[in-house]
């Protein structure tokens, strides 16, 4: 059994299908996605129903970032929909084929990817080496008492990072790496490697330390933290 994290996908279906070709996820496979699913790259709907499939390949455990939150809060009222046009919902209205409308995008979306996003999404998951969150966490705070603002929002930062008081380490997403590589610091790993740009998707086995990346062009390349704690 592999435990396997993959960063923020952002509507980036080409590099998340030419990562899972290459990873091969199996049944026995745990695989944690850290969010952000859609905004900002070409077919978000595309990677919402690659998900639904991927949940029949092994055990997927999905967590909600910032952007399916802000998706979620579009669909209430046309001030929270304007305000998400300007973080990258325009791109994924398109890949619905929603216009800028509020009526349309709610018509459009289907009820499975909704239910999705609100229902079969969590906010952390851990084993008993490692936990698993979109943005960060408090250092001397149980994950369970952890604000939103801190799981959804707030980034790294690698001169003001604690580790956690669990002495597990952290595995997340959210703050941008556009050199490509994950950033690694004591007892905590970012894999938001900036694919919408010019960057790569990542993922990770938390185990071996291994990370397979692949971009919109459909490359690939295998890489190893190169680090032991």
């Amino acid at each position: 059994m592999r435990i396997l994290a993959i960063g923020d996908i952002h509507g980036c279906l080409r590099a998340f299908d030419a990562l899972l070709e290459q990873v091969d996820p199996q049944p026995v496979d745990v695989v944690i996605t850290l969010g952000d699913y859609v905004d900002r790259g070409p077919d978000s709907k595309g990677v919402l129903d690659r998900l639904a499939e991927l949940r029949t390949r092994c055990r997927l455990i999905p967590l909600k970032g910032n952007h399916d939150l802000m998706m979620i809060a579009a669909r209430k009222d046309e001030e929270h929909f304007s305000e998400w046009l300007k973080c990258g919902g325009t791109q994924t209205l398109q890949s619905y084929n929603a216009t800028a409308d509020w009526k349309s995008f709610v018509k459009n979306i289907p009820p499975e990817h909704w239910q999705f996003l609100r229902e079969m999404c969590v906010a952390y998951h851990e084993t008993t080496t490692h936990f698993f969150v979109h943005a960060n966490a408090y250092p001397d705070c149980p994950l369970a008492e952890q604000p939103d603002y801190m799981l959804y929002w707030e980034q790294i930062e690698e001169g003001a990072w604690r580790p956690h008081e669990s002495g597990k380490t952290m595995i997340c997403g959210h703050s941008v790496q556009r050199s490509g590589r994950p950033l690694v610091l004591d007892h905590a790993v970012c894999i938001d490697t900036w694919v919408y740009g010019d960057g790569w998707l990542t993922c990770l086995d938390v185990e071996s330390e291994v990370y397979w990346q692949a971009n919109q062009h459909g490359e690939i390349r295998i890489r190893n933290l190169g680090f032991r704690r």
